[in-house]
């Protein structure tokens, strides 16, 4: 049952991710699986549920990525290689990508308030790394942390929308890095 789950998860993220969460019916969701639409509660108990659950994957996989970058690098590196896993993430699971930056508003409750706490934790994460290179030195001294972190996530997130499939996502982050961090480094004083 695990399986079949998964399955209906992931094509309730293409069709969020193609249709929006209100364009995407119960009965879109069983004709992508090629059941009645009542057989789809034995797998979930509402739309909502699917929803929540493509949220609860971004979020875990936009938190694995930003793991997997090592701490002991310079900021400025950290930085080019969170661009890198993010827009890895994006290119990687493109459908979940979509849904987690375009259609969490529509969650509700709790579950909203767990999501929105994890969107900004992960925010939080990239300002981070842009007050820690401005800490050290190796950013511009007057920066602000909050506007860069959101200047970087706001143009990585927007990806879903032009990254076209077979994209160098790496060539792709060192050019943003190139851009918004050679541009943040003027300014700094030792």
């Amino acid at each position: 049952m695990a399986t079949r789950r998964e399955e209906l998860t992931r094509q309730a993220a293409r069709l969020f991710a193609e249709k929006g969460y209100h364009g995407t019916s119960m009965g879109d969701l069983a004709e992508a699986m090629g059941v009645q639409k009542g057989s789809l509660y034995a797998h979930t108990g509402s739309k909502q549920d699917l929803l929540y659950q493509a949220m609860r994957d971004g979020a875990d996989a936009f938190h694995a990525a930003l793991d997997a970058v090592p701490d002991d690098l310079p900021p400025a590196e950290k930085i080019r290689l969170a661009l890198r896993a993010h827009l890895r993430v994006v290119a990687d699971q493109l459908d979940v990508a979509t849904v987690f930056v375009r259609e969490w508003r529509y969650l509700e409750g709790e579950r909203r308030d767990e999501i929105v706490a994890e969107r900004r934790r992960y925010e939080e994460r990239f300002r981070a790394l842009f007050r820690e290179g401005r800490e050290l030195g190796e950013l511009r001294t007057d920066l602000d942390d909050a506007t860069a972190a959101l200047l970087a996530l706001s143009a990585a997130n927007w990806a879903y929308t032009w990254l076209r499939p077979a994209a160098d996502t790496d060539e792709l982050a060192d050019r943003f890095h190139s851009l918004l961090v050679d541009g943040m480094r003027g300014y700094a004083t030792r």
